[in-house]
């Protein structure tokens, strides 16, 4: 099985084209994602065809479990999808189906290679179950540490906590888990903590449901982007330093978040099942 490895800011993906052939996915991602035993990776994404854009995204975390959607993702997707010719994007862009609804991918190119893209990531949606929206610096406290949750769908669930700690130091290998987990989450949660460092410069890290720390979530830059703004943290446009990189949002309070960042191909391979 012909497999190519992409990374967009870190955050690193499996990629196999899918539209002539069928497997055990989840295990596949599962098997392939293992950073000691297969490829190594945050997850498995397919290319599959779609009925109402150009093409689908089918995204697996890596721990087998399905992903509504994923910025960073989206962005390698339409990169791999243009540069083997199996879509050609319009004007407009390419358009991709995901479980959070179509999205649109607007290349970035340096001569002919494609570098980086442009995401139109969709309305935030500020509605949490059983919480009047927005909801704003929630109390909330996990081992000890005051973390005031914002909630902030992007099509899949994120909490964003702004904390005076450096985020660098902070343990968030142990309290992401329990934060994913908690029984305030029943479908589980992404957790990002934040640090404001100047007007419209953040710093953050990423604990993602279903694949632990990840050096970027390009959602859980959005969902920051949001819960930033609303909370009187930015502007219009913000740039995100995460440890794999940095991406830019921009969101004015209304309608879509808009997402930059680059798309990178690391190697290509077969995989023998």
């Amino acid at each position: 099985m012909q497999f190519t490895k992409m990374e967009g800011a870190g955050n690193d993906y499996v990629y196999i084209d899918a539209r002539s052939q069928q497997a055990d996915w989840p295990e596949l991602s599962r098997r392939m994602s293992d950073r000691h035993f297969g490829v190594g990776s945050d997850g498995l994404i397919l290319i599959a065809d779609s009925d109402v854009a150009d093409l689908r995204m089918v995204m697996f975390n890596a721990d087998g479990s399905q992903g509504e959607m994923c910025g960073n993702g989206i962005r390698c997707f339409a990169k791999y999808a243009i540069e083997r010719d199996i879509a050609a994007p319009s004007d407009d862009g390419l358009t991709v189906e995901t479980l959070a609804g179509i999205r649109t991918v607007v290349p970035t190119y340096d001569g002919p290679r494609i570098t980086g893209a442009r995401v139109a990531m969709g309305a935030p949606i500020l509605a949490p179950a059983r919480l009047p929206p927005p909801v704003l610096a929630y109390p909330f406290t996990m081992d000890g540490f005051d973390l005031p949750l914002s909630f902030v769908s992007m099509g899949n669930p994120h909490a964003v906590t702004f904390i005076e700690q450096a985020v660098a130091g902070f343990p968030l290998h142990t309290v992401g888990p329990k934060v994913e987990h908690h029984p305030m989450f029943p479908r589980r949660v992404n957790f990002e903590i934040v640090n404001v460092d100047a007007p419209g410069k953040l710093t953050a890290r990423v604990w993602e449901r279903g694949s632990g720390e990840t050096l970027a979530c390009g959602t859980g830059a959005c969902a920051i982007a949001v819960a930033a703004r609303l909370s009187g943290h930015c502007g219009d446009e913000v740039d995100i330093t995460l440890p794999g990189g940095t991406l830019r949002i921009q969101w004015d309070g209304m309608g879509e978040v808009m997402m930059e960042g680059p798309a990178t191909e690391v190697f290509t391979g077969e995989w023998a099942a």
